[in-house]
């Protein structure tokens, strides 16, 4: 092999696919291979022109556009022309020189021989953004460390029947039939149908504390209708229930609804010793409000924890949001016992990403007080609340909005009637500064208090919206102009105007899939709150197709997977957590795979844009 073939085959070596290829074939490729120079400015390629071969960049860079709008910009390694090929159809796209570029041309025949021959050929030019991505999902949750929690199933957990009882048995004799059993727990059941639980900690709450005689029936200090999970349940599922609800032992059903067991912490203690479960429990324990930020800092470890293990970016978000609920009812605890009981009823909500549970590291926070009709919106007690709280978040690391919007602006800190007639006029007179606020108090979630306030509350707002065509079109058009980036051009971020920046804020299109997300899901009516659900919720003739959602996802959950990565290594290092990723520091794949969600992002924007009216 002379100089020049041997410095072509070297340089195909160094560039996906070739470089997946047996070196023999790699051997004889630059042979088959022609060169061509384009100077800068030139035309290489013209929409609707045939072609008959594909070009790899060696240097230099060429700019792809489509009736003048920079759909890529390709540099070295990078190749195009491969759609003409395959379809055997004109030229989507002009390709023109953006810098003095040298483009090796792979002829026709051989491409396709390469493709029929080598299964990793055809998958990197004929896989689909979609199809790539569900890849790159599960290469990426590919777990390093590997942990018991994300792989056991429930039903493996259980081991000696639970102890029940009837409903007419005495405490005593429920207490009893506990230590006899060396449980801290019993289930009460009406022959083989569950209707409550009993536990140490009722007890001592509900019995021992309040004076209530042993010889009463079990019934009266139960917890009825108590939460259960199925046997198939991933233990991890279990550790995100007790988390979020703050419970110690769940009875698990089978199939076909039946008791079949019963699954405690201990149980997931011998699973994971530094379970966020823990976390939580040792949370509500915190007498002041430096305990509570103390124990707080673990929470990006736990985060790291998760990461490393091949927790999925949806699950890692229902932990971390458990986490800064039990933060957050702690401090709003450790408030009222301060300041007294409230003047009225009320009800503490999380907005945003924390109330669709899909919080991450770092951020600001948003929050709002729901009060009972009548309450005295000038009483100082509330303020005296919000301002602890919001200042116990902030020292654990959510920064206060810049917008303001938190509890400690009186102006969300509303009865429901007037949050009632703020959702009515966003939905009748939307403005920019409507649309900005129905984007964030459409995703509302009750954390502490009377959550019936909110939840009477939700359904009519929801249920107004829905109706309301001239806020969708609004919304509509805010998702459609949140627009991620192109890809990637050397060690910048390409944007629309071609315009480099040298970090790339991986929110913008995380944003971007929740924007789109919300909309769909408002159109379709749903209450539903986390992205995912809502593209499920939104699936359905005149919305949004099952593939389009599915594909959503999987741009949402790559997105979401890569920002608690880097977020996690940030935490590793020392770092404060942020959304900015150096494109110098990923990987090609990463690259390649982001563009991929990027390019199904921008997808779905142009189909809702189509398909909703323009804003007037």
């Amino acid at each position: 092999m002379d100089v020049e073939l041997a410095e072509v085959r070297d340089f195909l070596a160094a560039h996906p696919p070739f470089d997946a290829l047996p070196p023999e074939v790699l051997d004889a490729l630059p042979a088959r291979c022609t060169m061509r120079y384009a100077r800068r400015g030139s035309s290489v390629m013209r929409a609707g022109m045939s072609s008959d071969r594909l070009y790899v960049v060696r240097s230099g860079a060429v700019d792809i556009t489509d009736a003048g709008q920079l759909v890529d910009r390709v540099g070295e390694g990078g190749s195009f022309g491969m759609s003409a090929i395959l379809e055997r159809a004109p030229a989507r796209y002009d390709v023109t020189a953006r810098e003095d570029a040298l483009l090796l041309t792979v002829p026709q025949a051989e491409v396709e021989r390469l493709v029929a021959e080598h299964p990793v050929v055809a998958e990197h030019f004929g896989a689909t953004h979609r199809d790539r991505i569900r890849r790159a999902l599960g290469e990426l949750q590919q777990s390093e460390r590997g942990s018991a929690v994300f792989r056991t199933s429930v039903r493996d957990l259980l081991r000696e029947p639970p102890v029940c009882a009837p409903p007419g048995t005495t405490i005593a004799e429920a207490a009893r039939a506990m230590a006899d059993g060396g449980t801290s727990s019993l289930l009460v059941m009406e022959g083989d149908r569950l209707v409550g639980i009993l536990t140490d900690r009722d007890l001592r709450r509900r019995v021992l504390a309040v004076g209530v005689p042993s010889d009463r029936p079990v019934r009266e200090v139960m917890t009825p209708d108590p939460v259960t999970v199925r046997s198939e349940a991933l233990a991890l599922e279990v550790m995100l229930e007790m988390t979020g609800r703050n419970i110690h032992h769940l009875p698990v059903l089978d199939p076909q609804g039946r008791v079949a067991g019963l699954v405690t912490i201990t149980d997931l203690v011998r699973l994971e010793r530094s379970s966020p479960v823990y976390l939580v429990t040792d949370l509500a324990r915190q007498s002041d409000v430096p305990g509570v930020v103390r124990l707080a800092s673990r929470i990006g470890r736990v985060v790291d924890q998760l990461v490393t293990e091949d927790a999925t970016a949806v699950d890692i978000g229902r932990v971390v949001g458990a986490l800064a609920d039990a933060v957050t009812v702690r401090l709003l605890q450790l408030a009222e016992a301060e300041l007294g009981p409230p003047p009225a009823p009320y009800v503490w909500v999380a907005l945003g990403s924390a109330a669709r549970e899909e919080q991450t590291l770092g951020g600001d926070q948003d929050n709002a007080l729901v009060l009972a009709d009548g309450a005295d919106l000038e009483h100082p007690w509330w303020g005296e609340l919000a301002e602890r709280v919001v200042s116990g978040l902030q020292a654990v690391g959510w920064e206060r909005c810049p917008g303001e919007v938190m509890a400690t602006n009186p102006r969300w800190r509303l009865t429901v009637g007037r949050w009632r007639a703020h959702f009515r006029r966003w939905a009748t007179e939307p403005e920019p500064d409507a649309v900005l606020n129905a984007s964030i108090f459409y995703d509302m979630r009750a954390v502490h208090g009377d959550t019936a306030l909110v939840d009477g509350l939700r359904a009519e707002a929801v249920a107004l919206g829905s109706r309301s065509d001239l806020l969708l079109a609004y919304m509509a058009g805010h998702a459609a102009r949140m627009r991620p980036p192109i890809g990637f051009f050397r060690s910048f971020v390409l944007e629309d105007a071609g315009e480099h920046h040298d970090t790339f804020d991986i929110k913008l299109g995380i944003a971007a899939v929740v924007q789109l997300a919300r909309v769909h899901a408002l159109r379709a009516g749903s209450l539903a709150l986390g992205t995912t659900e809502r593209l499920a919720a939104a699936q359905g003739p005149g919305q949004i197709s099952e593939e389009s959602a599915r594909d959503l996802h999987d741009a949402f959950e790559l997105m979401s997977y890569l920002r608690l990565r880097h977020q996690a290594e940030q935490v590793r290092r020392g770092l404060r957590p942020d959304n900015h990723i150096d494109p110098a520091r990923l990987g090609s794949l990463d690259r390649r795979h982001l563009r991929d969600a990027f390019q199904i992002v921008r997808t779905a924007q142009h189909g809702l844009s189509t398909r909703l009216p323009p804003v007037p």
